[in-house]
Order: structure tokens, then C-alpha cells, then sequence
């Protein structure tokens, strides 16, 4: 019967919500995380009278066909990239974006990756890297020596050095964007990949057209919210449920049609 497959689909999908989801939820805490939703489709149909057809000799025609469905399936999980709200941290490496653009990370293989997540250290040689260890691209290196460190709206980074009367500049943090940021490959570690979806790479500055600016000891929350995840939840869970009971109605209609051969 074909109600038990097609049940079957929605259950999968379903399943497959549950997972997008307790993802979401299990990154509540983490930093710059975009939660993700998920895109149902249709499957094919099966025509069993088409709309239109002739009924007559006299050219009258069917208003409406005979079409049945084989299920639902997931086509998409495309992130929800709205930014979430800024926390003080107090740490002098902290940086949160407020507005459009991504930090550029260079990874161990020489590929560039993305991240809005601004939760940076220091390594040995005073350069700034992810907590993964992943160094900032442009790189900036701190001197040992420095007293402070000051990041500017706009990416600038200076340090006050012992004897100077100036702060010392150290270089500029960029951002990058995307014309289509939903099309980003996410590839953890709070890091983003480049893709063709997603279109080529556009570095700039902060606070400039098309652009957010930094913020200096501050972290950007992730954008999960409890409340809409507990009630995707529920709608999942409520939508799982009707399939299974149409499989068991299913299987309840074929035993009545087995019993009534067996009689």
C-alpha cells in the first residue's frame, strides 16, 4: 500500500528535523553560531488522470486531475545568518562584529575560512589565532613588550609600547561578506568555507559601505532562540506522530483485506 512509504518519508523528514533542531539547541552557547532551519519538498507524483483531459466526444474536459503524492523529502538547511546579541567579556582579544562581514581565518592547508567568531589568543610568538590555533588573515603579531592593546571600530590595531609617546600600530583587521552568506560550506570549529553558492570572497574594511564595525572585548552570542526551537520541536514531534498512524492505520486496512481472502 502505498500510504506505508509514503507515511515512511515523513517520518524520515521529520527525523531529520529533530536533528537540525537538537543542533541547534546544543549550540545555544556557542560563539557567533546561526542556528538552521530546514526546507521540506514534495516528491514525485503520480498522474492518474490529468487535469484537462477529455471526458467526452463533445470536448469537455476534467477541471481537476487525479494526482498522488509518494512523500516529503529535506532539499535545504540553510542557516538563519541574523546577528545575535553582544556580551561584555573583558578580555582584550574579544571581538564582536555588529552588522555584515566575517574574520578571515587562514587554516594549516593554506585555504581561507570564515568565522564571526571573534574569540581570539595569542600564540608563543605573540600573533593573534582562533582557539583552534588558526592564525588571523591579514596576521597581526603583538609585541612581547606591549602594555595594552586597543582595537578600533574600524579593524585598526594598536599597542601602547614602554618609552613611546604614541601607540604603535600593528596592522588592520579585515572583513569579508558574501553576496549569498547563506550559501557558506559550514565546516566547524565556528568556520565557514567558500563556495560556488555562496559567491567569491569580498574583503573590506570595517565600518565602511556594506560593512559592520568591531567591537573591542565583546563576543557575539549565537541566535538560537529556546522558546522557537521548543516549539519547532513540538510541531516535529506532533508531525511524526500523524505519520506513524497512518502507517498503523495502513497496516490495520491490510489486515482487514488479508482477513476477508483468509475468510
Amino acid at each position: 500500500m502505498r500510504a506505508l512509504y509514503t507515511a515512511a518519508t515523513g517520518m524520515m523528514a521529520q527525523e531529520k528535523n529533530v536533528e537540525v533542531i537538537a543542533n541547534n539547541v546544543a549550540n545555544m552557547r556557542t560563539t557567533g553560531f546561526k542556528r538552521q532551519t530546514i526546507h521540506f519538498q514534495d516528491l514525485l507524483y503520480e498522474h492518474q488522470r490529468r487535469a484537462g483531459s477529455p471526458t467526452s466526444d463533445q470536448n469537455t474536459q476534467v477541471p481537476a486531475g487525479v494526482f498522488i503524492g509518494s512523500g516529503a523529502k529535506v532539499v535545504a538547511t540553510p542557516r538563519i545568518m541574523t546577528s545575535g546579541n553582544v556580551s561584555p567579556t573583558e578580555r582584550t582579544y574579544d571581538i564582536a562584529i555588529r552588522g555584515e562581514g566575517f574574520f578571515k581565518i587562514q587554516l594549516p592547508d593554506g585555504r581561507s575560512a570564515y568565522s564571526r567568531d571573534g574569540g581570539f589568543e595569542t600564540d608563543s610568538q605573540g600573533r593573534i589565532t582562533t582557539k583552534e590555533g588558526y592564525l588571523l588573515d591579514p596576521g597581526i603579531t603583538i609585541p612581547q613588550n606591549a602594555t595594552s592593546v586597543a582595537i578600533a571600530q574600524d579593524g585598526q590595531v594598536t599597542a601602547q609600547i614602554p618609552g613611546a609617546t604614541t601607540p604603535q600600530a600593528l596592522g588592520q583587521i579585515t572583513l569579508t561578506r558574501f553576496i549569498n552568506k547563506v550559501g557558506l560550506e559550514s565546516m566547524g570549529d565556528n568556520l565557514y568555507l567558500e563556495t560556488p553558492g555562496s559567491g567569491p570572497a569580498i574583503d573590506g574594511t570595517a565600518n565602511s559601505e556594506g560593512f559592520g564595525n568591531m567591537l573591542q572585548a565583546y563576543l557575539e552570542d549565537s541566535n538560537v532562540n529556546a522558546v522557537t526551537e521548543i516549539a519547532s520541536m513540538i510541531q516535529a514531534q506532533r508531525a511524526y506522530e500523524l505519520n506513524s498512524k497512518i502507517i498503523s492505520g495502513a497496516d490495520q486496512m491490510l489486515t482487514a483485506t488479508a482477513s476477508m481472502f483468509r475468510g
